[in-house]
This record gives structure tokens, C-alpha cells and sequence, in this order.
């Protein structure tokens, strides 16, 4: 099999529905990422990676509750073996996002490059328990190892799907990275090319098992390449909260040229750009659900509502909405600072500051460093209404 058995790798130019999304896309991504002070998004961006791990998990059929990647990222785990292979699976993901968030000097690029994809997939899958890495054949019983960042060695099949022979892959890879060079595209193609790589990366099921993890983190890491992404929002939650349409969609791209009218490349054009429209939709719902949840003065009256009842049930001490008002305004706070902020007493200020950071609603580097907002999981349902299905 050749690269030209997943033509065409992008649909065609000039394709009105993907352009006007592209368009909007890339306008409402930035207006999201200036709301915020950027001390708030960092506490945001660690928010969302978890919650970014929890719905990739739940594509593949791993609901891990969100409590317990809160622990995984504290190394507090289950005494129950599946449980806290869950949980290792889980901080693997935000551990490999972060990286890609924060573009750590050892990041291959671009991201659709093969050097890119297999560096994702061995960073994922050394941080797992042996007892993830192993495929099982359903036919023969036999298991199989999965080796971190080696392409698969082995012919697979996904549904009828029958996917390109390993003695293959290295011609595939190559094309795919150079029908997805975001140098060589114009703004809106590069968005396009997002949706578009999403489905011919699973097409080409270039690893024994990952794919879905890598696929997905790879998007991510091409948004931000590009400008339209952030630590901000996640296409994953809204491919989990429509998983149905999501992979019948990734099915219907599988398949064939339907007739002379769809296309000239070995696989159906429609049903590409089918789902190009269901991805680039599915981000800017996503984009505008998170503008929405980010409004700063409706997550202060979230933020007010919540801090008043703990105050009232003496669970915080008076005078705690007033610093974590001002650290949503102003981004970090000076310790210093506070005693002038609430009128108060020194000691009164570090009593309000304490009570703060041991429900973590106040994080800081150091003890002496300045602090900011933190989200920590107990309030995520009541500041973050709807970010998860269930905390």
C-alpha cells in the first residue's frame, strides 16, 4: 500500500463551511485567551489539562472520577490495582500535555512530524503500568507488548478498517507530515488541517495502541502551534460529550471514494469534509463554552456565592472573598498586600491567608513567593458549573 491509499489528505480549497469556521475559530480563540490575567490562566490551564485527561480517558473507555486524577496528581493512589493504573494512565496525560502546553526544550516540531507524534506516544506510554502496555489478541489470546514510541510491527484492523502495513508506515508518516506543514498553508487551511490530520493520523494507525491519546494530544499541539489553541479550552470534552457522532464520523472518513462525484482520491472527499465540520464545530463549541465559564464577573458572583456560604458556615474565615477577589483582578497577590487589602491586623491577614491556602483556593511557588487562584476540585462544580458531568 502506498500514501496515495489515503488521498485526499485535506479537502479541497475553497470549501465555504470549513473557511467560515476556520474564520471563527481563530477570532473567538483569541478573544478567550485575552479574558484573563495570565497568573489566572495558569491556575485555569492546570484545571482544564485534568479535565482535558479525564474526557480523552472516557473516549477509550476509561472513566476515571475526576477525585481521583486530583489525588493521581498529589501521587495519592488507590490501593485497588485498577484504579491506580487509572490514575498512573491519568497523570501520564496531563504530565505530556504540560510539556506541550509549556513547549519544554526536547518538544520535537512541528507536530505533525513523525519525530513530533512518536516522542508524544514514548513520553505517554513510559509514564503507564506494564499492565497498559500489553494488546491482547482477541483471536489467539496472545499478548502483545506495546513498546513507547516504536511504530507498530504488526497489521491491525479497526472495525473494517484494515490499516496500512507496518513495512509501510515510514512512506505514510512522511506524507503525512508534508500534506499537514502548517508552513506551507494559509491561516485558514492550517485550522482546517487540524480536523483533517485528526482523522487520516487514526487512518493511518501508525502505533499497536495510544492512537486515540496521541491523535488527540497531536490536535491539541497543532492548535497552539498555530495560534488557535490554549491551555484554556479542550476539543476533547466536546468529542466525549458527542462520542457517537465522533466515531461514526471517523468511521464514514474510512471509507471509499463513493462515486465520480466525491472527489479524485482513493477515499471519500464528502465524508471528510464531513468530519473536518463536525471537529472545527465541536472547538468552537467548545471555545465559546469556555468564554462563557470564564467571564470574569460571572465567575466572581460564582466565586461570591460559594466563599459567602463558607464564611457563614464559619468553614472560612471572614474576609476571604475580598483576597480571592482581588487575586482573580489582579492575577497574583503580594502577602504584604493584604492587610491594607481586607483592613485588618497582620496576624488577622496570614490567619484569612492560611485558611486559603489549605483549601488550595490560594496556591503559591514557595511560601514566600505571591499567590494566586487556585481551582481545586471541591469547588470545580460551583465556580465551573457543567466542566464536568459528575465531581
Amino acid at each position: 500500500m502506498t500514501p496515495a491509499a489515503a488521498e485526499p489528505y485535506m479537502p479541497t480549497e475553497g470549501t465555504a463551511v470549513l473557511e467560515n469556521l476556520a474564520f471563527d475559530l481563530a477570532r473567538e480563540a483569541s478573544e478567550l485567551s485575552a479574558q484573563l490575567h495570565p497568573a489566572v490562566r495558569l491556575s485555569v490551564a492546570e484545571l482544564v489539562r485534568s479535565m482535558n485527561c479525564y474526557y480523552s480517558n472516557l473516549i477509550e473507555g476509561h472513566n476515571t472520577h475526576p477525585r481521583d486524577i486530583d489525588r493521581a496528581l498529589t501521587a495519592d493512589y488507590s490501593t485497588d490495582l485498577h484504579r491506580r493504573d487509572l490514575q498512573l494512565e491519568a497523570r501520564a496525560h496531563i504530565e505530556v500535555q504540560q510539556m506541550i502546553d509549556e513547549r519544554v526544550g526536547e518538544l520535537p516540531r512541528p507536530p505533525a512530524a513523525r519525530a513530533f507524534i512518536e516522542w508524544t506516544h514514548r513520553e505517554f506510554c513510559k509514564r503507564l503500568p506494564e499492565s497498559l502496555l500489553v494488546v491482547v489478541n482477541p483471536d489467539t489470546g496472545e499478548r502483545v507488548p506495546v513498546i513507547p514510541g516504536q511504530l507498530r510491527s504488526r497489521t491491525v484492523a479497526v472495525g473494517r478498517h484494515v490499516a496500512p502495513a507496518p513495512e509501510d508506515l515510514p512512506a505514510f508518516m512522511l506524507r503525512f507530515e508534508e500534506a499537514f506543514d502548517a508552513a506551507r498553508l494559509t491561516k485558514s487551511r492550517q485550522v482546517i488541517a487540524v480536523a483533517a490530520a485528526h482523522h487520516r493520523f487514526l487512518w493511518i494507525h501508525p502505533f499497536l495502541d495510544g492512537n486515540g491519546r496521541v491523535a488527540r494530544l497531536m490536535s491539541h499541539a497543532l492548535l497552539l502551534d498555530i495560534g488557535i489553541g490554549s491551555a484554556l479550552w479542550s476539543v476533547s470534552r466536546g468529542l466525549a460529550r458527542n462520542s457517537g457522532d465522533y466515531k461514526r464520523l471517523l468511521m464514514a472518513a474510512d471509507e471509499p471514494r463513493r462515486s465520480d462525484l466525491d472527489g479524485r482520491g482513493a477515499l471519500s472527499h464528502e465524508a471528510l469534509i464531513d468530519f473536518c465540520r463536525f471537529f472545527l464545530e465541536t472547538c468552537l463549541d467548545q471555545v465559546r463554552y469556555m468564554r462563557e465559564l470564564l467571564d470574569a464577573s460571572e465567575l466572581q458572583r460564582r466565586m461570591e456565592l460559594y466563599v459567602r456560604e463558607e464564611e457563614s458556615a464559619e468553614r472560612l474565615p471572614k474576609r476571604s472573598f475580598a483576597v480571592l477577589r482581588e487575586a482573580l483582578r489582579a492575577g497574583e497577590l503580594e502577602r504584604g498586600r493584604i492587610p491594607q487589602l481586607i483592613d485588618t491586623s497582620e496576624r488577622t491577614a496570614r490567619r484569612v491567608v492560611s485558611a486559603l491556602i489549605e483549601k488550595r483556593l490560594l496556591v503559591s511557588a514557595s511560601h514566600k513567593a505571591p499567590l494566586r487562584l487556585g481551582f481545586p476540585i471541591d469547588v470545580v462544580e460551583r465556580w465551573f458549573p457543567r466542566l464536568y458531568p459528575v465531581v
